[in-house]
């Protein structure tokens, strides 16, 4: 019970420092491991530590299913070349690196915990990247290769981590064997991937009317799906990130619009819990993992961390630069397609920064090879995970928008993407009013008319794409804001009225309800229609 409290009031000390790292634009994701840093040398504080057989289950599946549901399928296909050069080739290429590096550097580690290093250190973190890169203006381009191959080397980097682990407590590896099962597991996790993601959404889609049981169902598809794929001893990697994405695709006709609400809100929440509790628990076992290495010298445990912190931002850039231009040299119809800017290659080799994939990996090391022998050098590995973390994160993570400035990379804005796209929307909209509905009452016919008019007119009041920058003046979308923040403020006058008929017992509870919630949504969904960098 004493430790249920530790943590619990060790998530309160992160949510507070998350809401003040919101509050000044500063990466979550830094803050967690910083975090982890400081709880480790606050005294008193008990070791804890989850079963290394639980890490993965509890984890894993949901923080995956997370990222695949957030990735677009429509850039995911577009963008598939570049994602699966860097998302398997990369990560095996990483692996081995690392491997070569860290045994070159450290007498006591063999060839198979060199490769379990590698492994667990190659995968870039999805959680990372799409928070620090968010808000500095990349293309969206850019932005699909770095989501889409951060998803996808998970899985990579999870197998190759498998198939070292396995090395290490069997004794045994045969390359051919293992190239043939890593296709069988992955082909295998895929499939019961779709299988599942088909059946659910055939649940949500026939079955389900209720949306709390809907968002009960998100929660635990993921896990059906892990658990079931590795009991047929396939990828369960794989298989989370197949179902995630095929019901991603299908989210707007299997789910009900209360139910994408409530369940994207609870995922939400969910992935900041375990994003804080994996670096608390990490924090708690830093103490004991640092005397579990004593044996080293300070000097020593530093330049290995350091090394292989440098190696694995180092092979990124020996990586992408080939595997950018060379396809470009080969294909013209690539030359003619893809537009190319260098200095996009340099922020993607900057981008490789590691976060809690990595770090579940490295908890989920066994304890023990057997009943009477330690997991070698177990302390060890998880100490040099943390490094390569800390390393990336920290210097890279805080260093990216300052390399975007001094690049001079023109900011994207996705404003005026927004505003064409909701112009051709109440555009279309207004059409279909005029073809199919002129046989309406004409009161109601010019009421509903009107309400996508005015909608459109204010549109077109936004000047977005001939005046975006302003050059002085006012812009369009100040107007638009404005009126939108006045449609807010007046919803603010219309909660204060029912909040105080509430208190004075003039309104039914379950009236009150409805109405609170039908204000809230409204007011969403005006925040949501601002025009925002």
């Amino acid at each position: 019970m004493e430790n249920i409290t530790v943590i619990i009031m060790l998530l309160f000390g992160v949510a507070f420092l998350s809401l003040i790292s919101k509050k000044y634009n500063f990466p979550i994701p830094i803050v967690l491991v910083l975090c982890g840093v400081i709880i480790s040398v606050i005294p008193g504080l008990p070791v804890i530590a989850l079963s290394p057989e639980v890490v993965f289950i509890v984890f894993l599946p949901p923080l995956l299913y997370h990222a695949a549901w957030y990735t677009s399928w429509s850039d995911f296909k577009q963008t598939i070349r570049p994602i699966t050069l860097a998302a398997v080739g990369l990560v095996l290429f990483t692996t081995v690196a690392v491997a070569v590096a860290a045994h070159m550097l450290i007498d006591d580690i063999s060839w198979p915990l060199a490769f379990l290093l590698g492994a667990i250190v190659s995968p870039p973190d999805a959680v990372s990247a799409t928070s620090i890169t968010k808000g500095l203006g990349l293309h969206p381009r850019l932005i699909a290769i770095l989501e889409g191959e951060s998803l996808v080397n998970d899985a990579s980097g999870l197998v190759a981590y498998k198939y070292a682990l396995t090395a290490i407590t069997a004794g045994n590896f045969v390359l051919w064997q293992a190239g043939l099962n890593f296709v069988i597991m992955s082909v295998l996790g895929i499939a019961i991937g779709l299988g599942v993601g088909y059946i659910m959404s055939f649940i949500h889609k026939k079955f389900v009317c209720d949306e709390v049981i809907e968002a009960t169902l998100t929660l635990l598809t993921p896990f059906a799906s892990y658990l079931i794929a590795e009991h047929f001893e396939a990828s369960g990697v794989l298989a989370v990130v197949a179902t995630g994405l095929f019901l991603s695709a299908r989210s707007g006709t299997i789910f009900t619009h209360e139910s994408r609400i409530m369940t994207g809100t609870i995922w939400s929440v969910l992935t900041n819990i375990l994003n804080g509790l994996i670096f608390i628990l990490i924090g708690l076992q830093l103490r004991q993992i640092i005397e579990g290495i004593g044996d080293y010298s300070g000097w020593s445990l530093f330049i290995w961390g350091a090394s292989v912190s440098i190696v694995v931002i180092l092979v990124r850039f020996l990586w992408v630069i080939p595997a950018t231009l060379l396809p470009r040299y080969i294909s013209k119809k690539i030359r003619l397609q893809e537009e190319f800017d260098f200095r996009n290659m340099i922020v993607f080799g900057w981008s490789g920064m590691r976060g809690v994939v990595s770090m579940a990996a490295a908890l989920a090391l066994p304890l023990m090879m057997n009943e009477t022998e330690a997991f070698p050098l177990r302390n060890l590995i998880i100490y040099l995970v943390f490094c390569v973390i800390l390393s990336t994160l920290v210097i890279q993570g805080l260093t990216l928008p300052w390399l975007i400035k001094k690049l001079k990379i023109e900011k994207y804005s996705i404003i005026a993407e927004e505003y064409e796209i909701r112009n051709i929307i109440v555009s279309q909209t207004i059409t279909h009013i005029e073809d199919n509905f002129s046989l309406l009452n004409d009161d109601l016919l010019h009421n509903i008319k009107s309400k996508y008019e005015v909608k459109f007119n204010r549109l077109q009041k936004t000047e977005l794409p001939a005046n975006f920058f302003g050059k002085g003046n006012i812009m369009g979308g100040e107007i638009f804001n404005d009126f939108t923040k006045l449609q807010i403020d007046l919803l603010n006058v219309e909660r204060n009225k029912l909040e105080s008929m509430h208190k004075s017992g003039s309104v039914n509870e379950e009236i009150f309800r409805k109405i609170e919630k039908e204000l809230d949504l409204e007011e969403t969904r005006l925040w949501m229609e601002m025009y925002e960098e």
